[in-house]
C-alpha cells in the first residue's frame, strides 16, 4: 500500500500539482466513496472517516456532494406602520 502511494505522490509532484489541491481531491474522493459504501448514509460514512457527521456534511455542501445548504426560514411580513 505504501508503495502505491509513494507513486500517486509522485504523480502528483510531476503533474505540478499543489499539496491543497492534492489534498482537496483525496478528500473529495475518500468523502465520495465512502458515501458510495454507506448506501449514502451519512452518519455510516462519517463512522468510515472518523469524523464528526456535521463536518461531513460542511464538506459535503464544500464539494458538492449532494447535500445543500438549509433554506433560510421565511418569516412573516410585518405589517407597515401608517403614517
Amino acid at each position: 500500500m505504501t508503495d502505491r502511494f509513494e507513486g500517486l505522490v509522485d504523480h502528483l509532484l510531476n503533474g505540478g500539482i499543489s499539496l491543497a489541491e492534492a489534498t482537496q481531491i483525496l478528500e473529495h474522493s475518500m468523502i465520495r466513496g465512502a458515501l458510495a459504501r454507506s448506501g449514502n448514509n451519512q452518519c455510516a460514512a462519517a463512522r468510515a472517516l472518523k469524523m464528526h457527521r456535521n463536518t461531513l456534511q460542511r464538506k459535503m455542501v464544500e464539494y458538492d456532494l449532494g447535500r445543500r445548504k438549509p433554506m433560510a426560514r421565511v418569516t412573516r411580513r410585518q405589517k407597515k406602520k401608517s403614517a
